[in-house]
């Protein structure tokens, strides 16, 4: 369902629904994959990777794998250049600094936890790569790993990094800790605030570490030629980033690099990072072939980039009409094993959906013996919204106000400042509140035993970045368009769509493709729901670059100043004599006689006016007591698309978002023994929800079109996976009647504390 904005344009193609323009080759199965690129003669990559979550390497010994039969090249960290301290690594929603990119891709003198890879082999088979690990000698001296984050704070704690020294408000301390950065947001004054309120909740809360769960694993395929000329084919988020991730830690030219990006098969920000891209390139520069990598699924929850662990405090202070006064909160995410997690987004996102006078946010990122955390749609965001909304609905409760109508009395709206400078433009976060207040469909609450209803409302800031497109208008009319984003969810239509909005054609008319790094210009990686807003943004300049030159060989066909010539709808006419008239199509098969082909192209960089995304959810449940199981009856997802480009598409994002928070709220965690093993790495063990979990995910598209788009876009991609743990948390509150404080509201965890609950009612 989309509820479009009051002043809706009519437009020809936006708002459709046309099929995806990849949809036929991924439905019969000829969509190319990472693990589907197969050369000829290729060695097979494995890699060996540590038993310990903390260990110093003692030494390594190769020998003895080096001189099997089969053997291609053996490498570790020794084969890695020494990265530069300071260099940092952008990727949008992550930036590393270069050293610990490389540290982590193969480890030099320290394992930071257990799946850490510390050499690889390639080999004519996987078999005899799997045996000339087991030939590889490595010695380790095991230390005590700290696994959670406020250990790892205290004074005393093991140290993961000896260099490793705080910073603070973006001064350096000097101070060696495994505290990497703390920062702070702030506004106003919260004592004061604190002080104007009538009544005050403080809350502490904890989530767990939780992954991506995209079906296809990380691959890479690398060939390095003997002129230094580097090709890798992998499944990532974007092929730049990869390219620069390569240039920094082999220290290769970047102009040598060449990254070809295969279909993917999810990525939720999980696949920004190279992993196996390095590794299997030096295995090729050693061995002189092609080098084919591809994860297990152990490796992958083991070796990859899962979400930041977190501890947060909250205080939030409110009058008795209701009204915010103030909130303070202290957050504290685990990194992982290298610093860099998204605390800076988490922070951001705390308060933002409601406008509160006095407002501080405290941050810090924390390294712990844990896979270094990486994004996951909104990074950041779903903890901190966790612990926002559970207090916003307390606070609610106690003053006995109806947590929608709480919500709406204090909802974000245009001119509202956030707690990191940001004033808001126009935004939706009221409009989705309204949405759900006004929706004839949502005002019969559960009413059965046990049943309960629980609301939360979630942010992300969304991203702008680089993009650039190119487009070639074909004889046929119609056109090749070429951008440098990855398609994660349908961003080639969207992106196709826009430009054919402009030209009067239809979504069918454009062929879309994604280009490699050889064939279109720098574009950011397809990550921050950035890619619909930005890379079609360049699709709309490339259109109107693409209509001025039809507009010139209009002109030159009738023989008439350019600006006699007039364009509308898809349809080229004489300004004095609109009877003389060409399509596009009937212009295009004229080309060859005008000057030969048209080709547009642009490149965008929005730096202003990107506009947020808020969305509101709507959460029933039902709780067996007896067990602690939690059952979703009803799940309704309300969230401001600007302008819904392709509705369906949209609809499937807020879907995704939902089901992966419903996860994360249920069912999701790792879960480490003492020595900081994970004892549930395989999708048999880590519980993602499957249909049989979840009711039918229902939608409603607020459109409030964003002031920097000339469509109106805002990138939808990431919000609707923030509010979901607090809504069902919620919800689960409002069946039984008590609160648990930490995800996953486990079935143990809340069959505790219903008997915690029992026992102190029977005591009076």
């Amino acid at each position: 369902m989309v509820k479009p904005a009051a002043t809706t344009a009519e437009y020809k193609v936006i708002g459709t629904r046309p099929i995806r323009h990849d949809g036929t080759d991924k439905v019969i199965g000829k969509a190319i994959y990472g693990a589907d690129v197969r050369p000829a003669g290729a060695l097979v990559g494995k890699v060996l990777r540590s038993p310990h979550a903390h260990a110093r390497i003692v030494s390594i010994d190769t020998s003895k794998a080096e001189a099997m039969e089969g053997v291609g090249a053996v490498v570790t960290g020794r084969d890695l250049p020494r990265s530069n301290p300071d260099q940092v690594v952008d990727l949008v929603e992550e930036a590393d600094q270069a050293r610990f990119m490389r540290d982590n891709t193969l480890a030099s003198n320290k394992v930071l936890y257990r799946g850490h890879a510390v050499a690889a082999v390639a080999a004519v088979n996987a078999g005899v790569a799997e045996e000339a690990l087991e030939q590889i000698d490595v010695i380790y001296e095991v230390l005590p790993p700290v696994l959670d984050v406020l250990d790892a704070m205290k004074p005393g704690a093991p140290l993961l990094h000896e260099s490793l020294t705080t910073e603070s408000m973006g001064e350096p301390t000097g101070r060696v800790s495994n505290i990497a950065t703390h920062i702070r947001f702030q506004k106003g004054e919260p004592e004061v605030g604190f002080g104007e309120a009538d009544l005050v909740i403080e809350r502490e809360l904890r989530t767990a570490t939780v992954h991506q769960g995209y079906i296809e694993p990380q691959n890479a395929v690398a060939q390095w030629n003997p002129d230094g000329q580097v090709t890798v084919w992998c499944s990532t988020q974007g092929a730049f980033g990869v390219q620069k991730q390569l240039a920094s830690i082999l220290k290769h030219p970047l102009s040598k690099i060449r990254v070809v990006p295969m279909e993917i098969g999810g990525g939720f920000g999980g696949k920004l990072s190279a992993f196996l891209e390095p590794v299997a390139a030096r295995l090729a520069q050693k061995s002189g072939r092609v080098v084919k990598m591809t994860m297990s699924r152990p490796e992958v929850f083991e070796g990859t980039g899962p979400t930041p662990g977190s501890f947060l405090r909250i205080k939030m202070g409110a009058k008795k009409n209701g009204k915010l006064t103030a909130a303070k909160a202290w957050m504290a995410y685990e990194s992982g094993a290298f610093p860099g997690c998204a605390i800076e987004p988490g922070g951001i996102s705390m308060f933002a959906c409601y406008d509160i006078p006095h407002a501080q946010v405290d941050g810090y990122d924390v390294v712990v013996n844990k896979p270094k955390s990486r994004a996951y749609r909104a990074p950041g965001a779903t903890q901190s919204t966790f612990a926002t909304e559970t207090v916003i609905d307390e606070l609610a409760r106690a003053l006995k106000i109806d947590p929608l109508d709480f919500r709406l009395r204090n909802a974000s709206v245009e001119g509202t400042r956030r707690i990191d400078g940001l004033v808001f433009q126009a935004i939706g976060c009221k409009e989705t509140l309204e949405t759900v207040r006004d929706h004839p469909g949502l005002q019969n609450r559960p009413s059965g035993k046990n049943q309960g209803r629980g609301i939360a409302v979630g942010f992300w800031r969304n991203g702008g970045g680089q993009s650039s497109v190119v487009a070639s208008v074909c004889d046929d009319g119609r056109v090749d368009l070429i951008s440098g984003s990855v398609d994660i969810g349908g961003t080639r239509a969207s992106v196709a769509m826009q430009f054919a909005e402009v030209l009067g054609l239809r979504a069918e008319d454009i062929n879309p493709t994604v280009g490699d790094t050889r064939s279109i210009g720098y574009t950011d990686n397809t990550a921050g729901s950035r890619t619909t807003f930005t890379t079609g943004l360049a699709a709309y300049q490339a259109a109107h670059d693409v209509k001025a030159q039809m507009i010139q060989r209009a002109a030159r066909l009738w023989d008439v100043d350019e600006n006699e010539v007039a364009f509308r709808q898809g349809t080229f006419f004489k300004t004095d004599d609109p009877s003389v008239s060409l399509s596009f199509r009937q212009l295009a098969g004229q080309l060859s006689k005008t000057g030969g082909p048209v080709i547009g192209s642009a490149s965008a960089q929005p730096k202003s006016g990107i506009g947020g995304s808020f969305v509101t959810n709507v959460c029933d449940v039902e709780v067996d007591p007896e067990t602690g199981k939690v059952k979703v009856l009803r799940f309704v997802v309300i969230q401001d698309a600007g302008r819904a480009i392709h509705p369906s598409y949209v609809e499937n994002q807020m879907q995704g978002g939902a089901v992966q928070g419903i996860g994360w709220a249920l069912n999701e965690e790792y879960f480490f023994n003492e020595d900081g093993q994970m004892a549930n790495s395989s999708f048999l063990d880590y519980r993602m929800p499957t249909a049989y979990d979840l009711p039918p995910i229902e939608t409603i598209i607020v459109e409030v079109p964003s002031p920097g788009h000339p469509f109106g876009v805002r990138g939808v991609g990431e919000a609707s996976i923030a509010p979901p743990p607090a809504a069902v948390a919620n919800a689960v509150f409002d069946a039984v009647g008590t609160r648990i404080y930490q995800l996953p509201l486990r079935p143990d965890r809340i069959w505790k504390a219903l008997q915690s609950k029992a026992v102190a009612e029977a005591a009076g």
